[in-house]
């Protein structure tokens, strides 16, 4: 298989090639699948790990009428030009395609033609270079009853990770769980969202949470996330009852203010009011 390649932002379009001598069309000629020049029985790809090798698929129809096949692959992830291809009869297809050197793999490329007969070409895919043993942990969050976070395989090999949680608050550590081993295996280059489950966080505190995952081969990630933990109803019932409290207040001194000033008891008139009599 050629060289890695930068991955196209299109692959080139197939090409199709006029068979020159071609024999009568018959119901056993009919189409096949082979890899594109020269006598190769199968594929064979190898590359550095995350490498994008580039090869090409030939569909050859030598029958008396067009053929209509849909590509794919099995085992492997490939990547056509185009994944439905007309041959013209007595034509040559060739449909270039890509895949991804992240591990050592056995596959095969696979065509259908509308009849639903297949045919299948086996691919070999290698991974070369060094074994490579990496992670990191990113995008930690911390939710009412779960943390969750992404886990990636930065290496070159399968990775079955372990986890470690250690979570402090402001009064010292409320969560500290040992390494235990996921039930995961993290191929290179994949990335997963996960959940560590967590539902006898502390009521009220603020909290830093530690993440640390590692792995054979000496990988090792991690990361942190901060989070605060408030009971709201608690805190709604007694921001409720000290407003009600005011309001209550607030009403009985104003009804105090309303209430109209008591009159003084009258005091005796010392003026003496002349009758007209003499003594």
């Amino acid at each position: 298989m050629p060289s890695p390649v930068r991955v196209p932002a299109v692959l080139g379009l197939p090409l199709l090639v006029l068979l020159t001598a071609a024999p009568a069309a018959s119901a056993a000629d009919g189409w096949s699948l082979a890899p594109a020049g020269g006598s190769r029985p199968s594929f064979y790809a190898e590359g550095a790990p995350g490498a994008v090798l580039q090869d090409t698929v030939s569909v050859t129809n030598r029958g008396g009428r067009a053929v209509v096949v849909r590509l794919g692959a099995r085992g492997v992830r490939a990547v056509f030009a185009r994944s439905r291809v007309r041959v013209p009869a007595r034509t040559r297809a060739d449909i270039p395609f890509t895949v991804s050197a992240r591990a050592d793999r056995s596959g095969e490329i696979v065509a259908r033609d509308q009849d639903g007969r297949t045919a299948t070409v086996a691919l070999r895919l290698r991974a070369g270079g060094p074994k490579l043993a990496a992670l990191t942990v990113e995008r930690v969050s911390v939710h009412a009853d779960r943390i969750t976070y992404d886990l990636v395989n930065r290496g070159t090999t399968t990775l079955v990770p372990a986890l470690a949680v250690h979570a402090d608050g402001l009064f010292g550590p409320v969560l500290d769980r040992a390494p235990r081993t996921l039930p995961v295996r993290l191929a290179p280059g994949r990335r997963l969202r996960l959940t560590e489950p967590w539902r006898d966080h502390p009521a009220l505190d603020a909290v830093d949470v530690r993440l640390t995952v590692t792995a054979p081969g000496g990988a090792r990630g991690s990361a942190a996330a901060s989070a605060r933990f408030v009971p709201w109803g608690g805190v709604a019932g007694g921001a409720g009852a000290v407003t009600a409290g005011g309001a209550l207040f607030l009403v009985r001194l104003r009804r105090r203010g309303r209430r109209p000033p008591e009159q003084a008891p009258e005091r005796p008139d010392r003026d003496v009011e002349s009758t007209g009599a003499v003594t």
